[in-house]
Parts: C-alpha cells; structure tokens; sequence
C-alpha cells in the first residue's frame, strides 16, 4: 500500500492537533463503540519488541471504581504540590479527568514468562512497546475528535490492585477518553508558560 504526500500531511496535522485533555473539557456523550474498537485496534497495531504484543488494555466504565482511582489521584497530587517552585501555577492546573471523562482505560504491560527477541539487552523494550500502543490510541481518538488525559499521577500498586491485575503487570498509562468541549489550538502547559517548546534544531545532533 502507497500513500500520498497529501496523507502525509493529514497524518502530521493530526499529530501537531494532539492535546492533552484535561477534566474540564469532557462533555457526557457516550463514545460509540465502533469508535472505541477503532481507538483499541490502533493500540494493539503499534509495533512490540520480538513481536511480543505484551499489552492488555482494561476499560474502566464503573463509577465506584472511577472514584477510587480519583482518590488515588487525590493523594499523589497533595505530595507533588510540594515539589515545584511555582506551587500557585501548579495548584491552577486541572491534571486529570477521571469522572469526567466517560471512559477509563488502563493500559498495561503484561511481561511474557519467556525470554523475548530483542530483549535480552534491553530490558525496557517491552514496556517502550505498550508506549508505542499509547501513542497510537492517542492519535486515533484525535483523528476520531475524541480527548484522551494521560493521568500519570497515581500509586501504580494501588491502581493494578483496584483493577486486580495479574501479578508481575506493570501500569503503563492510564487514559482519560472521551469526547470533549473543544481542542485547545495550542498545549496547554505552553499556554500557561511551564516549559518553552524546543525546536527542530534543538531536538536533533547527525554525526
């Protein structure tokens, strides 16, 4: 299969147009379950270490358990407060969405028992491969018009136990989905001012 310079185009319009969506933008409509389908077949399309696959994606629509999860975030979140410099900007910041957002996912990676192609030097790579899953669903649910949060401050352990995982699982990402209000035209960490954005230049060393 061939494709276009146009596609090409499109592809990185829809990578530059990713954002990451913050509770207040969630709206209530349900996501379509094709749409959903589209989103997890993108995930499990990214490419993995020795062909490995090591991903398992649990779908997390249950309000009790939304809540528990809040709460976790609720407690991580009071100890990185006391981290940054610049607490008040820190304290403005909407970080998660995890009642808001219809849609849970927790994306996990599931270590294989054998030793894995590719893997025998570098340990990571299998969990490197579920983060290729992630970059996948993201753009997907973007082409989609569909937000996904990456909520990246949680207990691990305690999360894996309140999804009662298998032992050894490891909690990649857990994701916030669902449609949203509006796309901010530009991330909103930048808007704010938290980091400056790095150029081309900036990113890139040949030798």
């Amino acid at each position: 299969m061939n494709f276009t310079i146009s596609d090409a185009h499109k592809l990185l319009n829809i990578i530059k147009a990713r954002r990451d969506v913050r509770g207040n933008r969630f709206v209530s409509t349900k996501i379509e379950d094709e749409k959903l389908d589209m989103i997890l077949e993108a995930g499990i399309s990214a490419p993995s270490v020795g062909y490995s696959q090591p991903w398992k994606f649990v779908i997390i629509k249950d309000e009790a358990t939304k809540e528990i999860i809040s709460q976790n975030f609720t407690g991580e979140n009071e100890k990185a407060k006391v981290i940054f410099k610049d607490r008040s900007l820190y304290e403005q910041l909407k970080l998660e969405g995890i009642k808001e957002a219809p849609i849970n996912i927790a994306v996990l990676y599931e270590p294989n028992e054998e030793e894995v192609l590719g893997m025998t030097s570098m340990q990571k790579m299998g969990e490197y491969s579920v983060v290729c899953a992630v970059q996948n669903m993201w753009l997907m649910a973007r082409a989609l018009n569909i937000g996904v949060g990456w909520v990246s401050i949680l207990d691990e352990t305690k999360v894996l136990e309140t999804i009662n995982a298998k032992k050894h699982t490891q909690l990649i990402a857990y994701l916030c989905v669902g449609y949203v209000d509006e796309f901010y035209d530009e991330s909103e960490l930048k808007t704010l001012g938290w980091e400056r954005e790095k150029l081309l230049k900036e990113c890139v060393v040949t030798l």
